[in-house]
Formats: C-alpha cells, structure tokens, sequence
C-alpha cells in the first residue's frame, strides 16, 4: 500500500478534472497518479499497480468501458467510474463490467474523495476476512476460499461484487434486505446510489435463475427489496 490513503489512478481527458480531482484525493490522504487516456492509463497500471481506478467514462480514442474491460480481464482493482449526468446505458455498462461504483459529472469532489475512501475500504475489509465454508443450495455452490462459484458443475463468470453479493444471499436465506441494507453489509456503503444494488441483482439473476424474468432464488419483495429464497429447503 502506497502512503496512508493508497495510490489512485485518475483516469480523464480532461486536464482540469483531473486536477481537481488530483487536489482532492491528495488532501484526503491519497497517492495520485494520472492518466489523460485509455492507452496511457494501461501503461501506468501496467508500470504501478494502483489501489484503485478513478475512470472516465467518455474519453475519445479508447472509453473508460474499454479500459475497464481490460483491466477486469487480469485484475480486481477498485474501479469508480465518473459519468456526465443522462447516461444511464453507461453506468449500467460500468456496473456489469465489474466497476464498483459511479459518481454522476457534474459532481462534488469532495463526494467522490468520500467514494474512493468507501470503496477501499471495503476491498481491503474483504481481502482480510478469513473465507468460510462452501455454501451451497443444491446444484449452486459457492466456495469463498477459491473465490468460485459453480451452477450445475459449470462455473459462473461472476464480478467481485457479484460474487459477494451472491455469497451474502447463500449466507442469509429467506430474510427480506432493502437495497440500503445490502449497500451496507455488501458494498460496505453508508450512502450510494441503489440503483447499484439493482443492476447487480439483475445480473446475478441472469446468471443463477432458469428463468430470469421470473426469478425463483432471488425474489424481489416489494416495498421492501430483496430475498434470497432456497431451492432446496433445509
């Protein structure tokens, strides 16, 4: 880990946004390393691996998505996405690539110091929990210590956060969450946009449901959220 807060990544063509941000992080205790492009942020990576990536979105040549997907093809970096206001198709396409969160241009920059302190600090809370038994709900098994997760023998291409959401739900079974309590014991979030929760959701029903539109494990309670619904009863 680099100085106290971590070595940060800012990532945008923008030289004003990112010396903005840059001031920010530095007073929030942060290492800061820029990049004004995709192609010069995966050389950086490649030279000095950062604790976390702050990215644009909208970069002419290769986009924050491409970049993103290229880092998700060989790591697990803490990534937050920075998005202009209306783009919604982007976000979503962030969170499905495995970005850990998004903050909406224009924004605070104190907020998004805030983000990034958030977010590392759940990756570093995760990477030193001790794993736990295999869950398992008849032909979906999950085994915490591999970081795996298996559906009727064939293993599931899961993100991180995906894959703990996943495990949360195997780990507590028919109890009813809102999108605010799975912000806090999954992303480990006092505040954030719930949307966030409803994208993962959506994509891990993908992934674990016979029928996705009509989701048999991963029920949505209305007017509450969500619960995780056994196949096989205990």
């Amino acid at each position: 880990m680099t100085e106290q807060g971590g070595l940060v990544l800012v990532v945008d063509d923008d030289e004003t946004v990112r010396d903005v941000v840059r001031r920010y992080l530095e007073v929030s205790g942060f290492t800061v390393e820029l990049a004004g492009d995709g192609a010069e942020a995966l050389e950086r990576f490649a030279a000095r691996r950062p604790d976390l990536v702050v990215l644009d979105v909208m970069m002419p040549g290769m986009s924050g998505l491409d970049v993103c997907r290229t880092l998700r093809q060989s790591s697990e970096v803490p990534v937050v996405m920075l998005t202009a206001l209306g783009e919604e198709e982007n976000r979503i396409a962030g969170l499905q690539l495995g970005a850990d969160d998004y903050v909406t241009k224009p924004f605070s920059p104190r907020e998004l110091a805030l983000r990034v302190a958030s977010v590392l600090r759940r990756a570093r809370m995760t990477a030193l929990e001790p794993p736990g038994a295999a869950l398992t709900d008849g032909e979906l098994r999950l085994d915490p210590a591999a970081r795996s997760a298996t559906l009727r023998g064939a293993e599931l291409a899961l993100t991180a956060r995906e894959f703990d959401l996943l495990a949360f739900f195997l780990a507590h079974p028919g109890t009813a969450y809102s999108r605010t309590d799975l912000l806090e014991r999954v992303w480990g979030w006092d505040f954030g946009d719930q949307s966030t929760v409803t994208v993962h959701v959506r994509r891990l029903r993908e992934k674990i449901e016979r029928d996705p539109a009509n989701p048999e494990r991963v029920t949505t309670v209305w007017g509450v959220g969500y619960r995780y619904n056994p196949v096989v009863a205990s």
